[in-house]
């Protein structure tokens, strides 16, 4: 646990120090598109560290000066499987983002949407040794928590207090100051697996960038997608990306849980390319234009020309009905929501108050996708869209940037984590392992 608060410690003192200069870069390396963007700070008096949870806390003010995005290559399902296709790509939305701003960036935060996330809940509580709640007291509480021994191949992406009870007084964000005897936690802990982002890290070296921060990119799609009510009352933002699918659960403005699907809009272009008998390019046109989830009396009689520049002319004159290119999509789509059903269910969605899911990423453009979602999921689903902030281009407020937007939020306004706490270095894993999520059961 010492290693893993160091490591952390100095993965924010970059950032900071990163911010303090004024420019940092967003990327959003996925499956099917890498999207970078220049943020611009207002100044570095609200950089001023006091002392609070959140070192960083209220930095409202950027604008985003550069954005710029290109085809992925050399990603598959969120992690790089090709470093050289991965670096060039890279290099070139990177480059283009800083022709926009007219700086040079150096620092980048950078999100992953593969890596097989997997959540942890963890709990700790003790005895005040005095009546009033310090900042010593909250580290030692977290302190106690007991750590999952989660694996030697696997690192710690996120770690978030979400919930302080002091006494019988639970659902506080900051007991610092207040009365009581016993003071106790929940904490989520979000691990993934070293070797993906290992590699990421070596690629963006290899671009002569300095890695400021890893955020998921489920937990980032929630942050810009979510609106205020929701990331309070509890709901499940869906992420259809490109090679994967990532799944996060907010509440009380946290994020609580954290899952992915290895499946996306990648797989449903592949099946109508074989189904079709047409390539990866033009299938994906044909799923841009005419795809969809529900087929109508309309959908038998309307034609969809898919021949190409063969110089066959029988084959070049080829057409199908929408209704057959919709039954080939259907299927991968209810099987993508399938898996989102069980990740959903084993977390223990049914227990929070209020269960909006909202869908996100470039895959959520399919017609008919938020109705097909609610009758599987069983829940109130709407289709989301990033936040607006200052300065984002019109060509980035589709959903299929909601991860970047939410990289750009992450780093304005960074949520409290627990290494902003002096915790004692005494402390290491404890060998129980809990169950994910338990604790939200019991308290709301």
């Amino acid at each position: 646990m010492t290693d893993l608060y160091q490591a952390q410690r100095a993965m924010r003192q970059i950032r900071r120090q990163a911010m303090q200069r004024g420019v940092i870069a967003i990327l959003d390396v996925g499956s099917s598109k890498i999207a970078c963007l220049v943020l611009r700070f207002d100044g570095s008096e609200r950089l001023r560290e006091d002392g609070t949870i959140g070192a960083m806390a209220g930095q409202t003010g950027f604008r985003i000066i550069g954005a710029a995005t290109t085809r992925s290559r050399g990603v598959q399902f969120g992690e790089i499987v090709a470093m050289q296709e991965t670096e060039r790509a890279i290099r070139t939305a990177l480059q283009a983002a800083q022709k926009m701003a007219g700086i040079r960036v150096d620092h980048v935060i950078a999100c992953l949407s593969g890596a097989s996330p997997r959540s942890y809940g963890l709990e700790g509580e003790i005895a005040l040794d005095e009546q009033i709640v310090a900042e010593a007291d909250v580290g030692r509480v977290m302190a106690a928590c007991e750590v999952p021994d989660y694996g030697v191949r696997r690192e710690v992406l996120h770690a978030q207090p979400v919930n302080f009870a002091l006494d019988n007084r639970s659902g506080l964000s900051d007991p610092r100051g207040q009365l009581g005897q016993t003071l106790s936690v929940d904490m989520h802990l979000l691990t993934a697996d070293a070797a993906p982002i290992q590699n990421l890290v070596y690629c963006l070296r290899r671009c002569d960038l300095e890695l400021a921060g890893i955020v998921s990119s489920a937990y980032a799609s929630g942050m810009s997608t979510l609106v205020e009510d929701e990331q309070e009352l509890g709901a499940a933002c869906i992420d259809l990306g490109g090679g994967s699918t990532g799944i996060s659960i907010f509440m009380k403005k946290h994020m609580i849980f954290a899952d992915a699907v290895r499946m996306g809009g990648d797989h449903v272009t592949a099946d109508v390319s074989m189904g079709l008998g047409v390539p990866a390019a033009t299938a994906e046109r044909i799923k841009t234009f005419y795809g969809g989830v529900h087929a109508t009396g309309l959908d038998d009689r309307e034609r969809i020309d898919i021949g190409g520049n063969t110089g066959d002319w029988e084959h070049d004159r080829r057409s199908v009905s929408r209704a057959e290119l919709i039954g080939i999509m259907r299927p991968r789509v209810e099987e993508i929501f399938e898996e989102v059903r069980q990740r959903l269910d084993a977390a223990g969605f049914e227990h929070l108050p209020s269960r909006q899911i909202v869908l996100t990423g470039g895959g959520n453009q399919i017609p008919g996708l938020d109705g097909l979602a609610s009758r599987i999921l069983g829940q109130h689903v709407r289709l989301g869209r990033p936040l607006r902030v200052h300065g984002l281009p019109q060509a980035a407020t589709g959903a299929g940037f909601a991860s970047a937007v939410g990289l750009a939020l992450c780093a304005a306004h960074p949520q409290d984590e627990w290494w902003d706490f002096e915790i004692p270095v005494d402390r290491y894993p404890a060998h129980s392992l809990k169950r994910a999520v338990r604790w939200f059961k019991d308290n709301w």
